[in-house]
């Protein structure tokens, strides 16, 4: 079998430029002795706002991996796909993150969850797990709520990944189930019952990513409880570890952390959680590599500096229709956005400063960021402009990248 490694950190390159880049950030960190592979995704949205392909991602990996020499691990993950999306991905991508939020709360047929219930008598009543505080007291009405909700998405899973394994092979794939793009939190207990409809289904699950209580607001930090996520991610590690013993499911299969949030809180919680328990992790941090990258052309100056005043001109006066894809993720508060006009007197590295994430920068605007960060598309519209200010100024860019990865990222994480 294809195995995911202990370590794994998705990464975005949304104009296929940035590869060298971000695998500069996983050398480095090696060079600390922490090995982490470099997991590149890329969705079927973001491919059909850019009219980019899947194979796209795939060939810039492989040629980053080549000319630097990297020698662990790497995978391309076709990311939130569906049924419908996965065909594209099938050819280049070793890594699937299944999406089936879309299903949840729908109802599986009642044959189903009554068999469901047979099978797992283990699930009513007093539920003891090694690493949770308190067992899960349950009712067989309560476990017949949660596999009322959450069934039919299993199922819907089970039809995805059989898609997958029928194309690839059983031994070829990674597969990752995605529940995180939905509004209601999964509890550990639901994420217990969850993975019991895994096994069932068959699928050789190695990473889930659930979602979990508080906000990840595309680019910056959560918001929520601290406490409360550190209770719930703890917990989830425990009913992980368990369910592998208990249902068969891969050894390897561990908690992914999803969504373009910076997580910046959330890090030094995961990275005591996984010392504690030798459980590992896969994160998913996509969308803020181009946000670097209009970083670096803003430092740049000149023609890059004009580009990137020009894209946030444009989604101001487009802000209504350039978040309305990602209304359930951003929050902006409009007052706090400067007019076109102000911007347009910034310096580049006072752009630069508005854009980057350091919380407590004086001239850092989370608003800025948020509204760039769903702006992607409009570096799409560039096209050929775009694109060759990158290759004209690559190293100021890349270095934005790569420090951006390295610094905020990875060695807060694995490292402190």
């Amino acid at each position: 079998m294809l195995t995911l490694e202990r370590f794994s950190f998705g990464v975005g390159d949304r104009f296929a430029h940035q590869a060298k880049a971000q695998l500069r950030a996983f050398q480095r960190l090696a060079a600390e002795g922490i090995e982490v592979v470099p997991v590149w995704n890329k969705s079927n949205r973001e491919h059909t706002f850019i009219g980019s392909e899947p194979q796209s991602v795939f060939d810039a990996a492989k040629a980053a991996v080549a000319a630097l020499g990297w020698k662990q691990g790497w995978h391309v993950d076709a990311d939130h796909i569906r049924l419908e999306t996965v065909g594209r991905f099938l050819a280049c991508s070793d890594f699937f993150t299944i999406d089936v939020a879309d299903s949840i709360g729908k109802p599986a047929a009642a044959s189903d969850v009554a068999a469901f219930l047979a099978r797992h008598p283990e699930l009513i009543g007093t539920v003891s797990i090694t690493g949770v505080g308190q067992p899960f007291a349950t009712t067989r009405a309560e476990v017949e709520a949660v596999v009322a909700k959450y069934l039919l998405a299993v199922q819907d899973a089970g039809k995805i990944y059989r898609h997958i394994v029928a194309a690839k092979g059983e031994d070829n794939l990674i597969a990752e189930v995605s529940m995180d793009e939905t509004d209601a939190p999964q509890t550990p207990l639901e994420l217990l019952i969850i993975l019991a409809a895994l096994a069932d289904e068959k699928v050789r699950v190695q990473t889930i990513a659930p979602k979990f209580t508080g906000r990840f607001n595309k680019g910056v930090d959560y918001v929520g409880d601290l406490v409360q996520f550190e209770r719930e991610f703890n917990d989830d590690l425990a009913v992980i570890a368990h369910a592998v013993a208990k249902y068969g499911l891969p050894a390897n299969l561990k908690l992914s952390v999803h969504s373009g949030s910076d997580k910046f809180s959330l890090y030094p919680i995961i990275r005591r959680a996984l010392a504690r328990t030798g459980a590992g992790v896969h994160v998913k941090t996509a969308g803020t590599t181009w946000l670097e990258e209009v970083i670096g052309l803003a430092e740049a100056g000149g023609d890059g500096l004009a580009l990137a005043k020009e894209i946030y001109a444009y989604a101001l006066a487009h802000v209504d229709e350039l978040c309305a894809p990602y209304a359930s993720v951003i929050d902006i508060d409009r007052a706090k956005l400067p007019s076109a006009e102000v911007v347009n007197g910034w310096t580049g590295p006072q752009l630069a400063a508005a854009i980057r994430h350091i919380p407590g920068h004086p001239e850092f605007n989370a608003n800025v960021r948020q509204l760039l960060h769903v702006s992607f598309k409009l570096a799409a519209k560039a096209g050929p402009r775009y694109l060759d200010l990158l290759k004209s100024n690559e190293e100021i860019v890349s270095r934005q990248v790569m420090a951006n990865l390295y610094d905020r990222h990875l060695k807060p994480l694995f490292i402190g």
